[in-house]
């Protein structure tokens, strides 16, 4: 092993699924250095509408759980949404009602109930959720990492084997599909638009219009259209087809929208898989391997609970 790492952890990958794992594991002491191939203003989740919510992610019980503890941090960290990216803002979950499969969050969200007819031209559920800027976010979390002791290094793995600490902790999402040849990993394709906001202060969720999907979210300065899930499309470059069906699936939601001018075009690909990996393995030499990735559409969503988890396995 090499003896400049020996006792230290190294956590590859830079999303927020990486960042929050590291933070969780200074902060307990260890020391911790990021290994992330792109900057972290570049990852997946710098793309990602981070709207808190379950969605895509396997096994369904351990989600839910893993959702509900990193929604206590969320809220904690919504005091100051200035510095962490975090809000706690209305919003409408479009085609839901109140029934069983929202026994979970009922206790947990009180003020969760139905939309009214001027909130919501359909069936729908009101909530407040945490909604979160990444742009201000991920920062954020190399800054309290960076506090706690850790490092972000720019740089590439291609054998986790090789890393040479005491505890590897893989996050690479989508990378992983290479780097531990699991071919269960899958891109989901999502696309969005960023408009001048309208002044539009709450978020929708919805089917739209022609039963595809559509978002928006309110975030500082700009309104993040969206979006598209296609499953196995690896392409991260922007579709001016695709792009105008958002705006107008937006635009039948809230009817300002159609006006606003664009600011950007975003890609990202969520990591897809049948159920998050969240594992240990013992690595030739002993070192340790925790694996921490395939979260889907909700890595933001269960960052915190996920990161706690594979910090304890890391640890034990």
């Amino acid at each position: 092993m090499d003896t400049e790492l020996s006792g230290e952890v190294v956590v590859v990958g830079g999303g927020v699924i990486g960042l929050t794992t590291a933070v969780v594991l200074a902060e307990r002491g260890h020391r911790v250095r990021v290994w992330t191939r792109d900057p972290v203003e570049r990852t997946t989740s710098a793309v990602a509408g981070a709207l808190w919510w379950p969605y895509r992610i396997e096994p369904v019980g351990l989600a839910r759980a893993w959702a509900l503890r990193s929604l206590d941090v969320y809220e904690e960290l919504a005091a100051d949404p200035d510095r962490t990216g975090v809000r706690m803002v209305e919003g409408v979950l479009g085609e839901e009602e109140l029934d069983d499969g929202f026994a979970w969050l009922t206790g947990r969200l009180p003020g969760l109930r139905a939309a009214t007819a001027e909130e919501y031209a359909g069936t729908g559920l009101w909530a407040r959720l945490p909604l979160i800027d990444m742009a201000a976010h991920l920062p954020w979390l190399r800054r309290r990492l960076l506090a706690a002791g850790g490092s972000v290094e720019t740089r590439t793995v291609s054998d986790l084997a090789a890393v040479g600490a005491s505890v590897v902790v893989n996050c690479t999402g989508l990378g992983a599909r290479e780097l531990v040849a699991d071919t269960s990993m899958v891109p989901v394709r999502g696309q969005l638009v960023v408009v001048e906001n309208p002044g539009i202060r709450t978020w929708v969720v919805s089917k739209g219009a022609d039963g595809e999907m559509a978002y928006f979210f309110p975030q500082p300065g700009r309104l993040l259209l969206g979006g598209t899930a296609d499953d196995g499309a690896w392409s991260t470059e922007p579709d001016a087809a695709v792009a105008a069906a958002i705006v107008r699936r937006c635009a039948a939601l809230q009817p300002e929208i159609a006006g606003a001018r664009v600011l950007d075009h975003r890609v990202g690909l969520r990591p897809a898989r049948d159920a998050v990996r969240l594992e240990r393995e013992l690595l030739p030499g002993g070192g340790m391997l925790v694996h921490n990735y395939g979260h889907g559409g909700a890595g933001v969503t269960v960052a915190w609970g996920c990161a706690e988890e594979a910090a304890g396995l890391a640890s034990s």
